[in-house]
């Protein structure tokens, strides 16, 4: 990253209106929804932005989740107990504004996501992801998620592969 960027939770101060980072649904959300969200308890959105400044150049949500043994390969299974779902931590939304893109904000807010969750006091067994086209999976791909069975846009990282990273 070329420039300080500093993560925090969403607040009022941080000045949503001209993020663009290209998918107008990614923008609008974070405009008008992620406040909603955070008040009712269903995500709650960090944002980076450079040190010194309410601008935000990127933006994340967290959410609690799960994931069904059937979503996971074979081999993975064998190692779980037999639970009908097991516990994760949801990235439910990832975008870095354009001004910011191609600086490795997105990675940094990828892992800083990581360490969130993993440092909850909720057990998770992965962090899921939810790309929202191929060029998004192959982003997480790179940095180690692997895609559900049948849902190739839908990615899981174990937390203690995540642990490790």
């Amino acid at each position: 990253m070329t420039a300080p960027y500093l993560i925090a939770p969403l607040g009022e101060a941080h000045d949503r209106t001209n993020f663009n980072c290209g998918v107008a649904a990614l923008d609008r959300y974070l405009r008008t929804q992620a406040g909603q969200d955070i008040r009712r308890h269903i995500a709650n959105c960090f944002v980076a932005g450079p040190a010194g400044s309410n601008d935000v150049a990127g933006y994340y949500t967290l959410s609690a989740a799960s994931i069904t043994l059937g979503d996971l390969r074979d081999d993975v299974v064998r190692r779980l107990p037999r639970y009908p779902v097991v516990p994760a931590a949801r990235i439910g939304r990832l975008a870095i504004d354009q001004r910011h893109q191609g600086q490795g904000l997105g990675a940094a807010m990828l892992f800083d996501a990581s360490e969130r969750a993993l440092r909850s006091d909720a057990a998770i067994f992965a962090i899921l992801v939810d790309a929202k086209d191929d060029q998004a999976a192959a982003f997480y791909r790179h940095h180690g998620f692997a895609p559900f069975k049948s849902r190739p846009l839908t990615l899981y990282l174990p937390a203690g592969t995540a642990k490790k990273l």
